[in-house]
């Protein structure tokens, strides 16, 4: 796989209708992406490896195995659907579908370790509910030693978070530069209250304020990831 398609919606790809479970495609491309340098210096070495069930997982040389995760939710039909109506069909799909690019995807550790993975945490947390911005704060201050609604979480894969030094390395080895600002601060979807408001959209217009800035945010990592890799070939 030399070019990705940024535009290519994983749904396509997945029989069970999550792409993060069973994605061929998907696990190529993170393969693809995310074998290069550390900034530790060491060579991150990826190999996919699939079950008798259909799953996919990413084995690498230096901690346990990966597993892929959408990043930004689109709430739809979750929450006992308290967002039925507050965007339009359309909008909805557009939404759903960019969330779906590569753009709209990480890697985090696969296993439990003392309690939850990490994208089981973000999902199960009603402080995150499953939201990157809000998962990536948690991240900024790990590599601060701060305290943070996912600090055990991440602590328990400090051995993942090593490998990229700081928060830097993290950011700029998966491309989410556009996800923070000049002062590495995180650029919330929502207004942000230290984690003490809900996480969730209150009214249609903050609902379609996220939809607005995930979706500019899934745009401007898909350009920054073929940009990279055109740099690459």
């Amino acid at each position: 796989m030399a070019i990705i398609d940024i535009d290519f919606d994983f749904r396509q790809d997945s029989k069970c209708g999550d792409p993060d479970t069973d994605s061929q495609k998907l696990y190529e491309a993170h393969k693809f992406l995310w074998s290069k340098e550390l900034p530790n210096g060491k060579i991150f070495t990826l190999e996919i490896k699939g079950d008798s069930y259909g799953r996919f997982l990413i084995r690498n040389n230096l901690c346990m195995n990966l597993s892929s995760d959408r990043m930004c939710p689109h709430f739809d039909g979750k929450y006992s659907n308290k967002f039925d109506g507050w965007l339009s069909d359309l909008e909805k799909e557009e939404l759903k579908h960019k969330v779906r690019t590569i753009g709209g995807h990480i890697v985090f550790p696969a296993h439990k370790k003392n309690g939850f993975t990490i994208n089981q945490a973000r999902g199960v947390s009603r402080i995150i509910c499953d939201r990157f911005d809000l998962t990536l704060e948690c991240i900024r201050r790990f590599y601060r030693d701060e305290e943070s609604p996912l600090s055990k979480t991440l602590t328990n894969y400090k051995d993942f978070f090593d490998l990229f030094i700081d928060f830097k390395g993290y950011v700029d080895f998966f491309h989410l530069q556009d996800f923070i600002d000049q002062q590495e601060q995180v650029e919330f979807s929502l207004p942000f209250d230290n984690f003490n408001r809900p996480p969730l959209p209150q009214t249609i217009d903050e609902y379609k304020q996220y939809k607005e800035h995930t979706i500019d945010l899934m745009k401007k990592r898909n350009k920054r990831i073929l940009e990279n890799l055109y740099q690459i070939n």
